[in-house]
């Protein structure tokens, strides 16, 4: 197989399942160009803010597009580049596109509500908090695995102490940026500019800020870079969203779309040969493909994080419902996109006899990418810094999403109706500051575990997030009046492989902790510590996570059968 080939297929599905299935929807669902949404009903300058169709994409498609696109496929290719490729088309249009623009959907038809008050509306208050635990456990996860990948991509040094260069100008880049979109945030709002100035504007920004920081790279180790990464996840979940969140998002948006286009484009020049084999069998190193392959290519088919960037921060920015295909189901279709580039690139770079390449996802996807940009005359060390800017902005820009929306549900988890004569210690914990330090103070107990090692146990609960998102919006469906049958598929299959591949981890996390408690060193010490930081945590989470998710799904599922079609006037 020939990368052209391949990637011309895969648009081709893809528009076409936008361009059918999506309006489908959209038509069977219906929308009200003319109605008034939530980010106009309760403009409040922080998280309901009105904002263009491009800007809403923005910070939808920057927040979704973390490490998953990228890294999942690479991984999953171990199983041949076949059933990665089935599953990101298919997950693409009928699982993780459908999830996306139903989650918002869902809100903005519910005056932007996050997905935990979507729950206590349609299956109940128990089920509400059953959710917000989870969803508040889970993005310590995101928040643990993205902040330590992010700074190791910061590490402005090598594992024998020389400088890193590329990564050290990424570093740089991404400090000025956080000050860039201050600036252009201030802009948007106080000037006004129109859709062509902000592009214009935007691009010159972009330019200028990868230039600044390849003149100027700033040197600090992977653990200066872990804390200021933490510091700027508070900032930008307590800052309002127009001056950092979508500013950001939308200038990040030109790097995530030079690297797309740059990457579809150099498939379709130099035509690649996809050396990986097609399919290698359905076990391969001690792993079977169901449900391995299902939750390691999480973004790119289907997300449970995305339902919460849909639901938590996008529907509230939403100025017009006719906005809600393209920045719900399109944004998910071009992540797709991305993760079939991350597949073909991880295809290309194998050796003639299908031995993968070398490094790590990362590693591979940048290098390869980055020798498209050489093709097009681009220097060979700023097309590598590009590249690594584009993995960390990868990671950033999903990392403040998930620490606001980790904030918000934590707050909703002790928030009350009457929050003005509630308890001390509740008023205290729906603080918005406290709430934020709380929630990455754990986020970061858990960076000790290491992005690798918590990798395995985000997938899975990604992928049960989203099928616990998929059950309430049948709820939804169904007391509104509308059709629900196309979310059942994916419902059940989510279920089936998510608890799958929790338990499966849950027992391979016991195994590992009973044999380190019988191995010792010759000192006579145990290594029963350094085992339980890596497993034990990860354990506690994974048990925590599987009896929440069994209690949601009971709730949903009762709360489903008990519910009356239409009993509910269109919202």
């Amino acid at each position: 197989m020939n990368g052209l080939t391949l990637m011309a297929v895969v648009i081709v599905c893809l528009w076409l399942g936008y361009h059918f299935y999506g309006r489908w929807l959209e038509k069977t669902w219906g929308i009200d160009p003319n109605a008034k949404t939530p980010a106009a009903l309760r403009n409040d300058g922080k998280d309901y803010q009105p904002a263009s169709r491009l800007s809403v994409f923005a910070h939808q498609f920057t927040s979704i597009t973390g490490a998953g696109p990228v890294t999942g496929p690479i991984i999953a290719a171990m199983f041949g580049w076949l059933p990665a490729l089935l599953w990101i088309i298919i997950g693409g249009i009928f699982f993780g596109a459908v999830q996306d623009f139903t989650a918002l959907y869902a809100s903005v038809r519910n005056g932007g509500k996050s997905m935990g008050m979507i729950i206590e509306q349609y299956v109940g208050r128990f089920g509400r908090q059953l959710f917000l635990a989870f969803c508040w456990l889970f993005t310590l996860l995101v928040i643990a695995a993205f902040a330590d990948m992010i700074a190791a991509t910061f590490n402005g040094f090598t594992k024998t102490g020389e400088q890193n260069m590329p990564n050290a100008a990424a570093a740089s880049i991404s400090m000025i940026y956080i000050v860039g979109a201050v600036i252009f945030g201030l802009f948007q709002k106080y000037v006004k500019p129109s859709s062509g100035l902000q592009l214009a504007v935007g691009i010159a920004m972009m330019i200028a800020m990868l230039a600044m920081g390849i003149a100027w790279p700033i040197y600090a180790d992977a653990d200066t870079w872990r804390v200021v990464v933490f510091l700027y996840a508070f900032a930008a979940s307590v800052m309002p969203m127009w001056i950092l969140k979508q500013p950001r998002d939308f200038l990040s948006m030109f790097l995530l779309f030079g690297m797309i286009i740059a990457g579809v484009v150099g498939v379709f020049v130099t035509n690649p040969t996809i050396n990986m084999p097609a399919f290698v069998g359905w076990e391969v190193k001690g792993l079977d493909l169901f449900p391995i392959l299902f939750v390691t290519i999480a973004c790119g088919a289907i997300s449970g994080f995305h339902s919460l960037v849909s639901s938590g921060t996008s529907s509230k920015t939403v100025s017009n419902e006719k906005d809600m295909l393209k920045v719900g189901y399109g944004a998910m279709v071009l992540e797709s996109l991305l993760a079939v580039l991350a597949l073909c690139v991880a295809g290309a770079a194998a050796a003639a006899d299908g031995t993968p390449a070398a490094g790590t996802p990362f590693q591979i996807f940048s290098r390869g990418v980055a020798g498209f940009f050489e093709m097009f005359g681009v220097p060979a060390y700023a097309a590598t810094v590009f590249m690594t800017m584009c993995v960390s902005a990868l990671a950033l820009t999903s990392l403040d999403a998930v620490a606001r929306i980790g904030r918000m549900s934590f707050q909703e988890l002790f928030s009350v109706d009457d929050m003005e004569h509630a308890e001390g210690w509740r008023k205290l914990l729906c603080n918005v500051y406290f709430s934020t330090f709380l929630t990455l103070a754990f986020g970061f107990l858990l960076t000790k575990i290491g992005y690798a090692n918590i990798w395995p146990l985000f997938g899975s609960a990604n992928q049960l997030l989203s099928a616990l998102v998929l059950s309430t919006l049948c709820v939804f469906l169904k007391v509104t009046g509308r059709s629900n049958k196309m979310i059942f598929p994916p419902l059940i299959i989510m279920l089936c492989v998510t608890f799958t591949a929790l338990v499966q981890r849950l027992i391979a996390m016991v195994k590992a902790i009973s044999n380190a408690a019988a191995v010792t060193i010759p000192a006579g010490e145990t290594t029963w510590g350094a085992v339980f930081i890596a497993n034990g945590l990860q354990l506690i989470l994974a048990v925590l996570l599987i009896v929440l998710g069994l209690n949601i799904v009971f709730h949903s599922f009762k709360a489903y059968k008990n519910a009356e079609h239409n009993s509910e006037a269109k919202v």
